[in-house]
């Protein structure tokens, strides 16, 4: 059975309702501060970024109509994340809501890249994602809107499951290429922390010809928005940041058929099946 048709009643039986399943109706107006509310346009815009995400994988994707075929479930979920957010702002702060020229402005072409370190790149991201928004929905006071980011945090992690799933295919099909590509990229992912800038493929460059306003945060209304949302109002620190360390490294374990504690095991991991990985000492 092609993954895709898994997939699709899996995550269909889990889908919500954004007219059923958000209590508008217990918004509470004096729990909404100006600065969480233009958190929530940023974050909408953010999530609007999913149309150029499709469209890149579709490209890359031309020989794997499965894998393109699943893409028209993801798209649907996160353009309604991005609707669902936008439905908030639309409902409780009108001022805030995304101009049409402010989510065109996040709809460019990223450049081609290799679709194995496209695939495990998107898994750490929404790994990643699942973390921030569920730090969102206990940094919020107001009823609806954490809710709303409960609610979206669980269908990243659903998103990361899924992803997992193609990777576990790709490693049957591919072998050793996967897993260089999957532990390449997982090294990446689990160590831009330690750098000061949490990586995800928002913030990360990807295309040559509009460096350097060629990262979806680059071009948001606000570029610095991310950090300041992480580091100063989410205050997403290391311990936060371990979380998504553990579960990169948990999911390679079991992937790999290996065990994983720290980012340095999975680098050594890395450099052996690269060829690089110096000799035992005697």
């Amino acid at each position: 059975m092609p993954l895709y048709a898994e997939l699709f009643r899996s995550l269909e039986r889990a889908r919500w309702s954004l007219a059923d399943d958000v209590p508008w109706d217990r918004f509470e107006p004096a729990a909404l501060s100006d600065e969480q509310a233009l958190t929530i346009k940023m974050n909408a815009i953010t999530e609007w970024s999913a149309l150029p995400a499709t469209e890149m994988f579709l490209r890359d994707n031309r020989d794997d109509s499965d894998f393109s075929a699943f893409m028209s479930i993801w798209f649907y979920e996160e353009q309604k994340h991005a609707l669902v957010l936008m439905e908030y702002l639309r409902r409780f702060r009108p001022e805030l809501l995304p101009t049409e020229d402010e989510l065109h402005a996040v709809r460019f072409e990223f450049d081609p890249a290799p679709p194995l370190e496209t695939l495990m790149l998107h898994f750490c991201g929404e790994v990643r994602l699942t973390q921030w928004y569920r730090r969102a929905a206990a940094w919020h006071a107001e009823p609806v809107i954490r809710h709303v980011y409960g609610l979206v945090s669980e269908d990243e992690a659903r998103h990361a499951g899924a992803y997992l799933k193609y990777m576990r295919r790709a490693l049957e099909r591919d072998g050793d290429t996967a897993r260089a590509a999957f532990a390449k990229i997982g090294v990446l992912m689990a160590s831009g922390g330690r750098g000061g800038k949490p990586l995800h493929p928002t913030n990360l460059h990807v295309s040559r010809a509009l460096f350097p306003n060629d990262t979806v945060q680059s071009r948001l209304p606000d570029p610095e928005w991310l950090e300041r949302w992480l580091d100063e109002q989410l205050r997403f620190d290391a311990e936060c940041e371990q979380r998504v360390v553990r579960a990169i490294l948990r999911s390679l374990s079991a992937l790999f058929g290996e065990t994983f504690e720290t980012v340095r095991d999975l680098n050594r991991f890395r450099k052996a099946r690269a060829g690089d990985a110096r000799p035992a000492m005697a």
